[in-house]
C-alpha cells in the first residue's frame, strides 16, 4: 500500500511535467477506477494513449483484485494482480463527452485462499487470461476525464470457472486526467 502512495503522486507528477502539450488535443489520460479502490479496495490505474481522435491503447493495472465482487471476509483472502490491455473506440459525442466501446485483453496472476470448516485451507490458482469487452461514457471537463463503466469478460481457466464463474462482470467509475 505504501508503493501505491508513492505511485499516484509520480502519475500525477507526470501530467503536471507534460502539461505544456496543447490542452486541445491531448495524447495521454492516467485514471483510476474511483468506485472500485472505495467499495471493494481494487486499485485499478490505468492510461491510455490516443492514437487518433476517437481511438486509444489502454493499459491497466489492478491491484488487490478480485473475482467479479466476491468478498475477502470470513476467511477468504484475495491475492491477485491484473494487466489489462484495450483498445477503445470513441463515438456518439462531442468533445464534452462520449459514448465509449473497448475489446480488452487481462491477464490474472495470484490466488485465492479459503478456509473449510475443519480442514484447513483451500487456495485456487487464478493464474489466467480474460477477453472481454467494456463499455461506458465518458465525459470531458478542463482535461479532466470522468465516466461510468461496466465490463464483461469470459475467462479460460477451469480451475478458476470450477471454483467461481467462467464469465466475469464488473463495472465502475473512472476519474482522469488527460494531458
Amino acid at each position: 500500500m505504501k508503493k501505491l502512495l508513492f505511485l499516484l503522486p509520480a502519475l500525477l507528477l507526470f501530467a503536471q511535467l507534460t502539461f505544456a502539450q496543447s490542452l486541445e488535443n491531448p495524447t495521454g489520460e492516467v485514471r483510476l477506477n474511483f468506485l472500485n479502490t472505495i467499495i471493494i479496495g481494487s486499485v485499478e490505474l490505468g492510461y491510455e494513449h490516443f492514437v487518433g481522435h476517437d481511438q486509444s491503447i489502454g493499459v491497466e493495472l489492478h491491484i488487490n483484485d478480485r473475482f467479479n465482487y466476491r468478498s475477502a471476509s470470513g476467511g477468504r483472502d484475495f491475492d491477485a494482480t491484473s494487466i489489462l490491455l484495450s483498445y477503445n473506440f470513441y463515438f456518439a459525442g462531442d468533445e464534452n463527452g462520449k459514448l465509449h466501446i473497448s475489446p480488452f485483453f487481462k491477464y490474472r496472476f495470484g490466488e485465492f485462499r479459503e478456509a473449510v470448516d475443519g480442514s484447513g485451507v483451500t487456495t485456487t490458482d487464478l493464474n489466467s487470461g480474460y477477453i472481454g469487452l467494456i463499455g461506458g461514457y465518458k465525459w470531458n471537463y478542463n482535461n479532466f476525464a470522468f465516466g461510468p463503466f461496466a465490463a464483461v469478460a469470459r475467462g479460460f481457466s477451469s480451475k478458476v470457472a470450477d471454483r467461481f464463474n467462467a464469465v466475469e462482470f464488473r463495472a465502475g467509475l473512472n476519474v482522469g486526467y488527460r494531458f
